[in-house]
This record gives structure tokens, C-alpha cells and sequence, in this order.
């Protein structure tokens, strides 16, 4: 039923998409420098708006580098970036402007616009690691306000590549895009988006998620690859009154040194049908796939399927919190993860690239594939279908330990109001699966290997209602006997 509830939201999609209709525009006739000297943003301004104003078309770029700041795109007018063609960003941080009603800084804006596309083979080059550097200049000279946290300016005044709100019917294909300084691209309410065959770099600043899809409805991202400092593929809900619904995510490449798709971390309104598939994630630092609702919103109806992870330090993690609820109570339910082939670093996965993940404080052996709900917000209806992980396992007791006493496991914390990462409570008291506050919970055909002895058992239950187990194996090392299922409060069990 969801799939063809999607199938059929996704055509409308297509059917709704004219492209841009109209005359094709050289940026060169409105007198452009492609030198990487000139400073272009006058003039690529008023190129989009005399196209906005004849009624649409394209303006196309050939081959060169096109220094600009702030831009801002206008319904019905595309930007075409041929090959060889680099929408390069200013290095100076008072060239972007910050948007009122936005609140955020971009290279490229786009506010209440209809019929819009960034295409082509070209490239949209942030230089961000420059501009964030050069902004720490000015803020420490008074001339922009920022509370430079650990000396980073807020990601609010570091520019993103591309910054969409509310508009409708958005094409961005084929291009590149680097270097940005906050997010790279972000489409914030915004309605039948299409993202297909795009190369994203973004990991030489802080917060340089590969995409953010915030509250919108009926997109599709599909045929690209992502390269992020932070998180990949991020789908987030800043307004509790909206909600992301209605996407397909298909056949895309993921290196994060975050996570690699992550609903939330901002999770107020929520997200509902959602078909992800065909997905390679690797050298990731955190879950290859994470749901974190902690913001009083909803996670449900969410297949994901075909998920190929390697070199990660966590297959999944599902995670109902308690962080701003706004008077709203988290949901999660109706989520199935299927056909995922798994295999865990025993090292740190990002190591050695530009912005790693934190080391984290120790001690912590490496933690198991996790759903966590909190007592009175159970997390609901999940479904782990074709799973195959392999853990290096080695989990140590001397040096930390989460055993199954009862005290033990009633002693993990809460921690309802903290930031959600797979990693959150140090130590779990499984090497494979572990499960707490949930109810109705299905494993079926899910293979558990571990390759070194860990002192820890492979699947953990806690104050769990209803499991069904079918053809659960799990490979422990050769000499360890031990059982490989500890289910404490758990009640309804089907085997």
C-alpha cells in the first residue's frame, strides 16, 4: 500500500515537472567575467531577472570560473553549468548576504519560487573553508555579529552552497558541488523537487551535510553520490506545523563521517512515506542509517531496502527522545529495513580524512545495532527483514562493561534529552541487536557474525512487548557456547 501510495505520488511529480520553458540566455551577453577575478554578482543577477521578467528560460554558462556572492534565483529560470563552467564563490565573507526571513547565508538563494533548476556538468564551488576562515576575521574585528563558538561561526552565517525555501517544482542534475561552508544544499519547504546525478565533495568545514531535505513534500534523490563531513543524505523537520513526506531516495553512493542517511537530527514536525533503496555507504563514522525523532515529531511508514555498508561504525540506530517537544509526544512506527549487508570497522572509519568524526569519550566497546524508545514513548511496529552484519566483535569487560543483571540494565540511562547518536550510552550490553522500550519487533531471516570473542551475547532485549524471531542466526566465535539471546521484561515472544 505505501509503495503504491508513492508510486503514484512520484509520478504526479513527473507529470507536474514542464522544466523550464523559453529562450536560452549566455551569461556572456550580460556582460559576465569568467576570469575567477571579477566579481560577477551584479551581473548574474541581472541576468535572472530580465529572464524572470521575459517570462523564463535558461542562462547558460560555458566553460570558466564565475566569481559571485549572493544570488538569488527567480521563478521559471534555470542555470545551466556546462561542462568546464565553476560557479565559484566569493572568499569574502561580506560578499553573501543573510536572508531576513531565511535567517541563513548562501551562494545561491532561492525564496517562494516556482519552476526552477540549477543542470548541466559544471560546478558550484563554495570555497568554504576559505570563507569560514575569513569570517572568523571579521567577527573577531566586530564587523559581523557571531557568538563563535570554539572559534567556528555559527553555521547560520557560514554560507551554504544552495538554500531553497518554499518553492515548487526544482530540478538540480548533473552538476557538481564543493566546498561549502556550512550545509551544502538545503530545500527547506518546498514542494516536487527533483535531485538526479549530482557529486557532491563538502567535507572541508564544519556541518557540511551532503543535502538537507527539511519539511518538503514529493522529492525524489536518485543517481548521486554524496561526500560529507557531516551527515549524507539528512532529512529534517524545523516546524512542528510541517512535515517531510513523500520522498524516494534511489541508487546512491554515501561517505559521511557522520552518519550516512539520517532523519533528524531536528525532528518537530516529523516524516511520513518515505521508499529508500539501493544505498552504499562506507568509511562512515557513525549508523549508516539513523531515525532520531527527539523534537515531538512523528517517524512512520519508512521502507528502506537494498542497504550495502562498509567500513561503518553502525549498521542502525532508532531513537525516540525528548529534547523539544513543543507539547507534541515523538512517534515512531511502521518502519521496515530490509535486504542489508553490513560490515563494522574495528577502527575509527573516517580516519585520516579532512573533518573527522569526534573521538568520543571512553570507555566503549563497539556498540550493537540499537532501537530505543523511552518508557512512555515506545518506539512501534518495526520490521529488520534480510540482515546480514558482521561485527569484529571484541568487546571487553576490564575495559568497560554492561552486563545482565538486572540493576545492570536497568541502570543505562535514560537519557531522553540528549543529542541522538548510536554512541550516546557508551556501553550496551549486546555485540549485535539491542532493543529497549519497543513494542512489536520482527526479525526475520537476520544473520549476526562476529569475527573476535566479545564478552557480550549477540541480541539483548529490554522492556519489550511482542518479538517474532524467524530464522535468526547468529555466528558467535567457534568456541564461544554460550546463549546468544538475553530478553529481560519481554513479554509475547515468537519463535
Amino acid at each position: 500500500m505505501l509503495k503504491r501510495k508513492l508510486l503514484y505520488a512520484l509520478s504526479a511529480l513527473f507529470l507536474c515537472w514542464t522544466g523550464v520553458r523559453g529562450q536560452d540566455y549566455s551569461i556572456m551577453d550580460f556582460g559576465a567575467k569568467p576570469d575567477g577575478v571579477t566579481l560577477n554578482t551584479h551581473t548574474i543577477q541581472y541576468a535572472i531577472d530580465y529572464i524572470h521578467t521575459a517570462g523564463g528560460g535558461k542562462l547558460i554558462f560555458d566553460t570558466g570560473n564565475y566569481l559571485t556572492g549572493t544570488i538569488y534565483l527567480k521563478s521559471n529560470v534555470t542555470l545551466h553549468l556546462a561542462q568546464g563552467a565553476v560557479l565559484l564563490g566569493s572568499c569574502n565573507a561580506l560578499d553573501y548576504k543573510k536572508d531576513e526571513y531565511i535567517q541563513r547565508t548562501a551562494l545561491l538563494f532561492a525564496v517562494q519560487q516556482d519552476n526552477i533548476g540549477v543542470t548541466g556538468e559544471g560546478t558550484i564551488d563554495g570555497r568554504g573553508f576559505i570563507v569560514a576562515n575569513n569570517l572568523i576575521s571579521h567577527i573577531q574585528r566586530g564587523l559581523i555579529d557571531d557568538p563563535l563558538h570554539m572559534d567556528r561561526p555559527d553555521e547560520t552565517n557560514r554560507p551554504h552552497n544552495i538554500y531553497f525555501r518554499e518553492c515548487r517544482n526544482v530540478r538540480i542534475e548533473g552538476i557538481r558541488m564543493h566546498d561549502p561552508a556550512s550545509w551544502n544544499q538545503a530545500y527547506d519547504q518546498c514542494r516536487q523537487v527533483i535531485i538526479n546525478n549530482i557529486n557532491v565533495d563538502c567535507k572541508s568545514y564544519w556541518n557540511n551535510d551532503g543535502i538537507d531535505i527539511v519539511d518538503c513534500d514529493s522529492v525524489r534523490i536518485n543517481n548521486s553520490f554524496f561526500d560529507a563531513a557531516d551527515d549524507g543524505i539528512c532529512f529534517k523537520s524545523h516546524e512542528p506545523s510541517q512535515i517531510c513526506q513523500n520522498v524516494v531516495v534511489d541508487n546512491c553512493i554515501i561517505r559521511s563521517s557522520a552518519s550516512g542517511l539520517k532523519f533528524g537530527t531536528a525532528s518537530k514536525g516529523g516524516f511520513r512515506d518515505f521508499i529508500i533503496k539501493n544505498l552504499t555507504v562506507y568509511n562512515t563514522y557513525r549508523s549508516a542509517v539513523t531515525f532520531a525523532t527527539v523534537d515531538g515529531g512523528i517517524i512512520e511508514n519508512i521502507f528502506v531496502d537494498s542497504v550495502r555498508a562498509v567500513n561503518v561504525g553502525n549498521a542502525f540506530y532508532l531513537r525516540i527522545g525528548d529534547r523539544w517537544n513543543s507539547g507534541q509526544r515523538p512517534l515512531m512506527k511502521n518502519v521496515t529495513l530490509s535486504n542489508f549487508n553490513v560490515k563494522l570497522a574495528n577502527s575509527k572509519p573516517d580516519a585520516g580524512y579532512p573533518y573527522e568524526g569526534p573521538v568520543e569519550h571512553l570507555p566503549r566497546n563497539i556498540s550493537p545495532a540499537s532501537i530505543i524508545g523511552l518508557p512512555k514513548d515506545r518506539i512501534q511496529g518495526i520490521t529488520l527483514k534480510n540482515i546480514d552484519i558482521e561485527s569484529p566483535g571484541g568487546g571487553n569487560p576490564f575495559y568497560a562493561k554492561c552486563g545482565l543483571t538486572a540493576k545492570e540494565l536497568e541502570g543505562i540511562p535514560e537519557m531522553r534529552t540528549a543529542y541522538p547518536e548510536f554512541s550516546q550510552f557508551k556501553e550496551l550490553p549486546a555485540w549485535g541487536i539491542f532493543i529497549r522500550h519497543a513494542d512489536d519487533i520482527r526479525l526475520d531471516n537476520v544473520k549476526l557474525k562476529v569475527h573476535s570473542f566479545d564478552y557480550r551475547p549477540a541480541i539483548v532485549t529490554s522492556d519489550v512487548k511482542g518479538v517474532i524471531l524467524e530464522r535468526v542466526d547468529v555466528q558467535p566465535t567457534p568456541n564461544d557456547k554460550r546463549e546468544q539471546f538475553f530478553m529481560y521484561q519481554t513479554s509475547n515472544v515468537t519463535k
